[in-house]
């Protein structure tokens, strides 16, 4: 497979600081070795990024905040996902905050379109990042991003890139959540988005949960965007996170779900997120995020 990596050491959409650093942590912990190894071909390395650090930066609109910067950064990573989609590549975004994902899908919805695919989106996070600016507590738009994705929220964010919405809310799955804002929680329910709860794992077992994500895509998708925030994880193996929470998948589960979503043969794209090296133990986080790629991109036990 030819891989184009992108990196996006931004972390203007969060209040916790230092996931800016989370693709070097994930470079450091071994992932040129771990393609090499899968005969995969690393095509393209590129950090599209070309803003200030948000230390010079302005705020701006406090009910999203850095939404200028962001929308610059995301743009120059919409331009390049898309061309990688378009030239028969896989886009390996790495973060940075997950307002990133506002870029990656940016980019994929033309590239999709002109390709004449249906874009899924499996969304594997603690939180649903569907707030509005009118429905945020933080104006942070890392909460907002696939909101926005999906046609809610502020016009300089719904358009971005190109215009109107980039997923259909009906094709997007989450997995992991555990975590939501009330407001946002009517507004998901509203555009008809579907959520795979821990708590719902809890009750069905994450086995019966993974085949309901997977016959999900299986009915409704030809392409598949995989978005992994490393804080579905529960802090036990991945305490390295802008936003940790107890009660999250495990080490197994976590792979097991980047091994099925890999045997589906839908995957086109992926981007791991929220990788935070200050808060991190000896990278064990990024080392797991390495080896949650590897298993997405084929490798196997046995």
């Amino acid at each position: 497979m030819r891989v184009h990596i992108l990196e996006m050491p931004l972390d203007f959409g969060a209040n916790r600081h230092g996931s800016d650093m989370g693709p070097s942590a994930i470079r450091l912990a071994g992932l040129r070795e771990l393609l090499f190894r899968l005969d995969h071909k690393t095509e393209k390395y590129f950090s599209p990024l070309n803003i200030s650090p948000q230390e010079y930066a302005d705020e701006g609109n406090p009910r999203a905040k850095y939404s200028a910067p962001i929308v610059t950064a995301c743009g120059q990573l919409a331009n390049e996902v898309e061309n990688a989609v378009r030239c028969g590549a896989f886009p390996l975004i790495l973060g940075g905050d997950h307002s990133i994902v506002l870029g990656t899908l940016a980019g994929l919805s033309p590239a999709l379109k002109e390709q004449h695919k249906r874009l899924g989106v499996l969304y594997v996070d603690a939180h649903g990042d569907f707030n509005t600016a009118d429905t945020s507590p933080s104006g942070n738009i890392h909460g907002m991003c696939m909101a926005a994705s999906c046609g809610y929220g502020l016009e300089e964010l719904t358009e971005l890139y190109t215009p109107g919405r980039k997923v259909d809310p009906a094709n997007v799955c989450y997995i992991g959540v555990r975590d939501l804002d009330p407001e946002e929680k009517l507004l998901m329910k509203q555009a008809g988005v579907t959520v795979i709860t821990m708590t719902d794992i809890d009750r069905m077992g994450f086995s019966s949960a993974l085949r309901m994500a997977l016959d999900f895509f299986r009915e409704r998708a030809d392409a598949v965007h995989v978005s992994f925030d490393m804080d579905v994880i529960d802090p036990m193996f991945a305490p390295g996170v802008g936003i940790p929470l107890p009660g999250g998948l495990n080490y197994r589960e976590a792979l097991l779900l980047m091994e099925e979503m890999a045997r589906t043969g839908l995957v086109c794209s992926a981007e791991i997120v929220e990788v935070n090296p200050v808060l991190d133990v000896r990278n064990q986080t990024a080392r797991m995020a390495v080896e949650l790629i590897g298993r997405l991109l084929g490798d196997t036990v046995y």
